[in-house]
Protein backbone atom coordinates (compact mmCIF):
# COMPACT_ATOMS: atom_id res chain seq x y z
CA UNK A 1 0.00 0.00 0.00
CA UNK A 2 2.94 2.12 0.64
CA UNK A 3 4.13 2.12 -2.97
CA UNK A 4 0.82 2.80 -4.36
CA UNK A 5 0.20 6.09 -1.50
CA UNK A 6 3.68 6.79 -2.87
CA UNK A 7 3.04 7.21 -6.85
CA UNK A 8 -0.55 8.81 -5.84
CA UNK A 9 1.40 11.17 -4.20
CA UNK A 10 4.41 11.70 -6.83
CA UNK A 11 1.13 12.07 -9.03
CA UNK A 12 -0.11 14.97 -7.67
CA UNK A 13 3.05 16.95 -7.51
CA UNK A 14 3.16 16.42 -11.58
CA UNK A 15 2.26 19.40 -13.70
CA UNK A 16 -1.45 19.15 -14.77
CA UNK A 17 0.14 20.04 -18.13
CA UNK A 18 1.81 16.57 -18.14
CA UNK A 19 -1.36 14.84 -19.00
CA UNK A 20 -3.05 17.41 -21.00
CA UNK A 21 -2.97 16.85 -24.71
CA UNK A 22 -0.55 19.53 -26.70
CA UNK A 23 -2.43 22.17 -28.67
CA UNK A 24 -1.66 22.31 -32.18
CA UNK A 25 -2.53 24.56 -35.20
CA UNK A 26 -1.51 23.27 -39.44
CA UNK A 27 -3.24 23.99 -42.20
CA UNK A 28 -6.24 21.49 -43.03
CA UNK A 29 -6.92 22.70 -46.87
CA UNK A 30 -6.50 25.75 -49.01
CA UNK A 31 -6.85 27.36 -52.43
CA UNK A 32 -3.71 27.45 -53.90
CA UNK A 33 -1.64 30.42 -52.71
CA UNK A 34 -2.72 29.55 -49.28
CA UNK A 35 -0.13 29.13 -45.99
CA UNK A 36 0.21 29.62 -42.57
CA UNK A 37 3.60 29.58 -40.92
CA UNK A 38 5.38 30.42 -37.66
CA UNK A 39 3.02 29.09 -35.23
CA UNK A 40 4.00 30.33 -31.35
CA UNK A 41 1.66 28.98 -28.86
CA UNK A 42 1.91 30.47 -25.29
CA UNK A 43 -0.41 29.55 -22.26
CA UNK A 44 -3.08 31.82 -23.11
CA UNK A 45 -1.75 33.43 -26.90
CA UNK A 46 -1.98 31.71 -30.50
CA UNK A 47 0.60 33.59 -32.45
CA UNK A 48 -0.57 31.91 -35.85
CA UNK A 49 2.65 33.85 -37.03
CA UNK A 50 1.78 35.27 -41.25
CA UNK A 51 -1.29 33.92 -42.95
CA UNK A 52 -1.43 34.47 -46.66
CA UNK A 53 -4.46 34.73 -48.45
CA UNK A 54 -5.48 36.72 -51.63
CA UNK A 55 -9.00 37.85 -52.79
CA UNK A 56 -11.52 34.88 -53.88
CA UNK A 57 -9.34 32.75 -51.95
CA UNK A 58 -10.02 30.82 -48.89
CA UNK A 59 -8.06 28.70 -46.61
CA UNK A 60 -9.08 26.44 -43.66
CA UNK A 61 -6.46 25.37 -40.57
CA UNK A 62 -7.85 22.68 -37.93
CA UNK A 63 -6.95 23.38 -34.26
CA UNK A 64 -6.78 20.71 -31.41
CA UNK A 65 -6.15 20.49 -27.76
CA UNK A 66 -7.52 23.89 -26.61
CA UNK A 67 -8.12 23.92 -22.59
CA UNK A 68 -11.58 23.67 -21.15
CA UNK A 69 -13.53 27.38 -21.13
CA UNK A 70 -9.84 29.05 -21.66
CA UNK A 71 -10.19 32.08 -23.97
CA UNK A 72 -7.33 32.43 -26.13
CA UNK A 73 -5.89 35.78 -27.74
CA UNK A 74 -5.28 34.74 -31.48
CA UNK A 75 -3.04 36.85 -33.60
CA UNK A 76 -1.44 36.49 -37.18
CA UNK A 77 -0.40 38.81 -40.02
CA UNK A 78 -2.37 38.68 -42.89
CA UNK A 79 -0.56 38.72 -46.19
CA UNK A 80 -1.60 39.12 -49.93
CA UNK A 81 -4.66 41.23 -49.41
CA UNK A 82 -4.70 43.15 -52.80
CA UNK A 83 -7.48 44.89 -53.32
CA UNK A 84 -10.06 42.87 -51.45
CA UNK A 85 -12.28 44.33 -48.91
CA UNK A 86 -13.43 42.43 -46.01
CA UNK A 87 -11.90 39.52 -44.53
CA UNK A 88 -14.84 36.44 -42.96
CA UNK A 89 -13.42 33.96 -40.22
CA UNK A 90 -15.41 31.23 -39.25
CA UNK A 91 -15.16 28.14 -37.16
CA UNK A 92 -16.57 24.64 -38.41
CA UNK A 93 -17.21 21.86 -35.97
CA UNK A 94 -17.11 18.41 -36.64
CA UNK A 95 -20.58 16.40 -37.59
CA UNK A 96 -21.92 15.19 -34.44
CA UNK A 97 -24.96 14.90 -32.29
CA UNK A 98 -25.91 18.58 -32.13
CA UNK A 99 -26.32 19.46 -35.90
CA UNK A 100 -29.87 19.11 -35.96
CA UNK A 101 -29.56 22.44 -34.49
CA UNK A 102 -27.42 24.13 -37.14
CA UNK A 103 -29.93 27.15 -38.54
CA UNK A 104 -29.38 25.38 -42.64
CA UNK A 105 -27.53 22.99 -44.35
CA UNK A 106 -23.90 21.84 -44.31
CA UNK A 107 -22.40 24.86 -46.50
CA UNK A 108 -21.38 23.80 -49.34
CA UNK A 109 -17.52 25.40 -48.60
CA UNK A 110 -17.37 23.03 -45.57
CA UNK A 111 -14.96 20.74 -45.63
CA UNK A 112 -16.29 16.79 -45.42
CA UNK A 113 -17.20 15.84 -42.00
CA UNK A 114 -17.80 19.32 -40.54
CA UNK A 115 -20.38 21.98 -40.58
CA UNK A 116 -21.27 25.38 -39.61
CA UNK A 117 -21.07 26.05 -35.73
CA UNK A 118 -23.88 26.46 -33.76
CA UNK A 119 -24.26 28.09 -30.69
CA UNK A 120 -24.69 24.96 -28.15
CA UNK A 121 -21.60 23.09 -29.31
CA UNK A 122 -19.12 24.93 -26.75
CA UNK A 123 -16.61 26.57 -30.01
CA UNK A 124 -16.74 30.33 -29.99
CA UNK A 125 -14.77 33.27 -30.57
CA UNK A 126 -14.89 33.85 -27.01
CA UNK A 127 -17.57 36.29 -26.95
CA UNK A 128 -18.10 38.38 -24.05
CA UNK A 129 -14.54 37.60 -22.73
CA UNK A 130 -13.26 41.05 -23.49
CA UNK A 131 -10.51 40.17 -25.69
CA UNK A 132 -9.32 42.34 -28.48
CA UNK A 133 -10.92 41.97 -31.80
CA UNK A 134 -9.45 43.93 -34.15
CA UNK A 135 -8.09 44.32 -37.79
CA UNK A 136 -5.00 47.39 -37.82
CA UNK A 137 -2.84 48.54 -41.11
CA UNK A 138 -0.87 51.19 -41.92
CA UNK A 139 -2.89 54.21 -42.45
CA UNK A 140 -6.22 52.82 -40.57
CA UNK A 141 -8.25 49.61 -39.00
CA UNK A 142 -11.26 47.58 -39.72
CA UNK A 143 -14.86 47.38 -38.36
CA UNK A 144 -15.49 44.36 -37.36
CA UNK A 145 -19.28 42.57 -36.93
CA UNK A 146 -20.18 39.55 -35.41
CA UNK A 147 -22.65 36.79 -35.47
CA UNK A 148 -21.94 34.03 -32.61
CA UNK A 149 -25.06 34.34 -30.44
CA UNK A 150 -27.39 32.39 -32.93
CA UNK A 151 -26.98 28.78 -34.68
CA UNK A 152 -26.71 30.32 -38.52
CA UNK A 153 -22.73 29.93 -36.77
CA UNK A 154 -19.73 31.59 -35.42
CA UNK A 155 -18.68 34.23 -37.39
CA UNK A 156 -16.39 37.53 -37.76
CA UNK A 157 -16.33 39.96 -40.78
CA UNK A 158 -13.84 42.39 -40.83
CA UNK A 159 -14.37 45.27 -43.45
CA UNK A 160 -12.42 47.87 -44.30
CA UNK A 161 -9.39 46.53 -45.27
CA UNK A 162 -9.38 48.46 -48.95
CA UNK A 163 -5.89 50.01 -49.58
CA UNK A 164 -3.94 47.73 -46.40
CA UNK A 165 -0.83 45.86 -48.11
CA UNK A 166 -0.98 43.45 -45.08
CA UNK A 167 -3.30 43.75 -41.63
CA UNK A 168 -2.73 42.61 -37.78
CA UNK A 169 -5.23 40.64 -37.12
CA UNK A 170 -6.82 39.55 -33.38
CA UNK A 171 -9.80 37.38 -32.20
CA UNK A 172 -10.08 35.22 -29.49
CA UNK A 173 -11.24 31.27 -29.06
CA UNK A 174 -12.62 29.26 -26.92
CA UNK A 175 -13.32 25.62 -26.32
CA UNK A 176 -15.81 25.16 -23.37
CA UNK A 177 -15.64 21.27 -23.51
CA UNK A 178 -11.39 21.62 -23.95
CA UNK A 179 -9.16 18.84 -26.25
CA UNK A 180 -10.90 18.87 -28.74
CA UNK A 181 -10.56 19.13 -33.05
CA UNK A 182 -12.10 22.23 -35.34
CA UNK A 183 -11.58 24.22 -38.16
CA UNK A 184 -11.24 27.69 -38.52
CA UNK A 185 -12.21 29.13 -41.72
CA UNK A 186 -10.20 32.50 -43.81
CA UNK A 187 -11.55 34.17 -46.78
CA UNK A 188 -11.47 37.53 -48.55
CA UNK A 189 -14.22 38.75 -50.54
CA UNK A 190 -15.50 42.34 -51.96
CA UNK A 191 -12.63 42.34 -54.62
CA UNK A 192 -12.60 45.61 -56.66
CA UNK A 193 -11.84 44.12 -59.86
CA UNK A 194 -14.36 41.16 -58.85
CA UNK A 195 -17.24 43.44 -58.59
CA UNK A 196 -16.38 45.15 -62.10
CA UNK A 197 -16.09 41.68 -63.91
CA UNK A 198 -19.11 40.57 -65.99
CA UNK A 199 -20.38 37.29 -64.62
CA UNK A 200 -21.06 34.52 -67.40
CA UNK A 201 -24.57 34.78 -67.83
CA UNK A 202 -23.76 38.83 -68.64
CA UNK A 203 -20.88 37.91 -70.75
CA UNK A 204 -23.82 35.86 -73.06
CA UNK A 205 -26.47 38.38 -72.61
CA UNK A 206 -23.74 40.89 -74.27
CA UNK A 207 -22.56 38.83 -76.83
CA UNK A 208 -26.34 37.70 -78.02
CA UNK A 209 -26.66 42.00 -78.15
CA UNK A 210 -23.91 42.26 -80.46
CA UNK A 211 -25.15 40.13 -82.97
CA UNK A 212 -28.50 41.47 -83.00
CA UNK A 213 -26.97 44.59 -83.21
CA UNK A 214 -25.29 43.03 -86.06
CA UNK A 215 -28.18 41.34 -88.17
CA UNK A 216 -30.18 44.44 -87.90
CA UNK A 217 -27.49 46.51 -89.04
CA UNK A 218 -27.42 44.07 -92.60
CA UNK A 219 -31.36 44.27 -92.57
CA UNK A 220 -30.82 47.80 -93.10
CA UNK A 221 -28.24 47.79 -95.37
CA UNK A 222 -29.74 45.34 -97.88
CA UNK A 223 -32.74 47.34 -99.54
CA UNK A 224 -30.55 50.27 -100.07
CA UNK A 225 -27.96 47.81 -102.04
CA UNK A 226 -30.95 46.49 -103.82
CA UNK A 227 -32.21 49.67 -104.89
CA UNK A 228 -29.44 51.20 -105.89
CA UNK A 229 -29.03 47.81 -108.13
CA UNK A 230 -32.45 48.88 -109.50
Amino acid sequence: MRRVYGMVALAALLPVAAYAEPISVGVQSGSSGFSQTGTVITDQTLDLGTVTLSGGQSGVLLVNGLRTWVNYNTVFTLEGIGDATTLRVEILDPLDGDDGLDASAIPAYAPAGYSASNNLDGFSFAQEAGLNRSAVFAGGSASVVADEGTHRGDILMFSGLTGAENARINFGLRDSAGGRSFLIRFSLDGSLSAQHAPEPASMILIGTGLVGLAGAYRRRRRPSAQAEVN
